[in-house]
């Protein structure tokens, strides 16, 4: 990876007396103290993230950090970030994750889902669960539509906490560096989907996804994801209103846009995410990425599981928000 400079533009302290800094810094404390408390931490905990937050802000301030050529910057995912997305995760949606054995421990590794709910939130509650689940804190660098890193405040977010642009191109180059991959084949047709459509998978597309694994040699595991859907079920696709704008759909639902910005928040459904037995693209011989049949048949069986245990799922959940 090509590691830029990070301590370009630091701002510079040095005007500041002693007494300044201190008191600034006092100020800091108190005002994280105050923000833990009110997210519920308290104790050790609260000491150990007060802690952490403040090694981070000295780590930006001498530019002790590293971004790499995509862009993905390790350190604000990890104490920005996910802390900030966590509270959702484990308290708003309250995740239940199986099968994360089948994540590989090391190496890289082609993770592929499901993707719905109307607001794009299921790729980034995936990588949630791979980063705090596995063993090793693993980190799943996810490609995204161009439409995502063309927007001005998402797009450099998206940079930043490791999602790239979805092509074959950067996907290969993240698998043959070891990376896992996290890919959600039915883009804007599985999330823009009405809710009368609910998990039913639309079409993976061109397979792009298999073709990069099978060159690198690299497990596809399959993620089925059960609880998007009805965080914002879609009534509606306002299509006129979409096409003026620019955007793949406009959505109508329950709340948006009747109640305003506040019917952009999502319901608290109960969340599943299952992680699939691991399948081998090791065994299929040289060439195999350039041949369609074996490219359509992995692919088609890729869905095909994502579907069945999305049915399964769907039979153990005891209900929407329970």
């Amino acid at each position: 990876m090509i590691e830029q400079d990070a301590s370009q533009g630091a701002p510079d302290l040095s005007q500041l007396s002693e007494t300044d800094l201190e008191q600034a810094v006092l100020l800091l404390i108190k005002g994280l103290r105050a923000a833990g408390a009110a997210a519920g931490l308290a104790g050790d905990e609260l000491d150990e993230s007060v802690a952490r937050t403040l090694a981070f802000l000295r780590r930006r301030i001498s530019g002790d950090y590293t971004i790499d050529e995509f862009g993905y910057d390790a350190d604000f995912t990890e104490h920005v970030a996910m802390p900030l997305l966590r509270p959702l995760y484990r308290s708003w949606f309250r995740v239940e994750v199986r099968g994360i054995e089948n994540i590989p421990a090391e190496g890289g590794g082609l993770v592929v889902a499901n993707h719905s709910g109307t607001i794009a939130v299921d790729s980034v509650m995936t990588q949630l669960a791979v980063h705090d689940e596995t063993p090793g804190r693993r980190s799943l660098r996810m490609l995204g539509a161009d439409l995502v890193f063309g927007s001005p405040v998402v797009g450099p977010v998206a940079r930043k906490t490791g999602s790239t642009l979805a092509t074959s191109a950067d996907a290969q180059r993240l698998l043959d560096e070891g990376h896992l991959v996290g890919v959600w084949p039915e883009g804007f047709k599985g999330v823009g989907k009405l809710y009368k459509d609910r998990y039913r998978l639309q079409r993976f597309g061109r397979g792009g996804f298999v073709a990069a694994a099978l060159r690198a040699e690299v497990p596809i595991i399959p993620c089925s994801i059960v609880g998007a859907e009805e965080m914002a079920p879609m009534l509606a696709n306002a299509a006129p209103l979409a096409r003026l704008l620019g955007i793949p759909y406009f959505p109508i639902t329950a709340t948006f846009p009747w109640l305003g910005p506040l019917g952009l928040v999502p319901l608290p459904s109960k969340w599943l995410i299952e992680f699939g037995t691991p399948i081998r693209t090791d065994d299929r011989g040289e060439g195999a990425a350039d041949d369609p049949a074996v490219v359509f048949e992995i692919s088609d069986r890729v869905r095909e599981t994502i579907q069945h245990t999305l049915y399964d799922l769907l039979r153990d959940r005891r209900s929407v928000f329970f």
